[in-house]
């Protein structure tokens, strides 16, 4: 296996690791025994299912949301040692609307080999369950939380889904799933559309695409605690 920083991608909830995740990464995973991760709980959890992994011999490094970009800068010193090391996040593909961006950043500057490795991404899995453009979309995080400053972004990303035909996908904390979705009902067109996918890959996936005059007459499912991604279109 070549020195490199290895993103790792990990399941959206508890689906069986399996079904998702290559047998090539598990080879990898395997061979790494430094890994910086969203959370050191979570990625241990994961490690422990793969049989082979140096669970607690490894070594951890943390970089979450509150990581000041100082302290990450000597994380990838381990390969100038001649070590790999693995980037893991809590949920799908490092990096993507995911703290580990930084140091892959990082990592690029210095010249490092980065590996991307296959695994499930729940944004590009909602575009391609969604019926929308796959060919112009832009994933845009978190919306405001007030609701004022919600339903002005959300009427703007639909303006830009008419006049640039572009998918405009986004998310919210699971709790307030239902805020979301109301926000989006009085802020919209009746025609345009919404796509909810939510608790992709689990068994409690569900993804629906609908008007918004359809979703006023058929209204949202209980998903107060599953991970849901929101898109639009004209």
């Amino acid at each position: 296996m070549d020195c490199a920083l290895y993103l790792i991608p990990v399941t959206l909830g508890d689906t069986d690791y399996k079904k998702v995740i290559p047998d090539y990464n598990f080879q990898i995973i395997k061979e790494i025994k430094v890994f910086i991760v969203e959370n050191i709980k979570s990625a241990k959890r994961f490690l422990a299912k793969i049989e082979g992994s140096h669970v607690d011999d490894a070594e951890y490094f943390e970089l979450s949301e509150h990581t000041e970009i100082k302290d990450i800068q000597n994380y990838l010193d381990p390969i100038f040692k001649g070590q790999s090391i693995g980037v893991i996040s809590e949920a799908g593909c490092p990096a993507v609307a995911d703290p580990g961006a930084d140091i892959v950043s990082i990592a690029q500057k210095k010249k490092i080999r980065v590996v991307p490795l296959v695994g499930p991404s729940s944004i590009l899995m909602a575009v391609m369950a969604s019926g929308f453009s796959g060919q112009s979309f832009a994933f845009n995080g978190y919306l405001p939380v007030k609701p004022a400053e919600r339903g002005q972004k959300i009427k703007n990303l639909e303006s830009r889904a008419y006049k640039e035909g572009q998918t405009q996908l986004f998310i919210e904390t699971p709790y307030r799933n239902a805020q979301m979705f109301d926000s989006i009902i009085k802020n919209c067109r009746s025609e345009t559309k919404l796509c909810v996918a939510a608790g992709i890959t689990t068994e409690k996936e569900y993804i629906k695409t609908k008007s918004i005059a359809e979703w006023k007459k058929c209204g949202l499912p209980e998903m107060k605690k599953i991970p849901a991604i929101f898109a639009i279109y004209k």
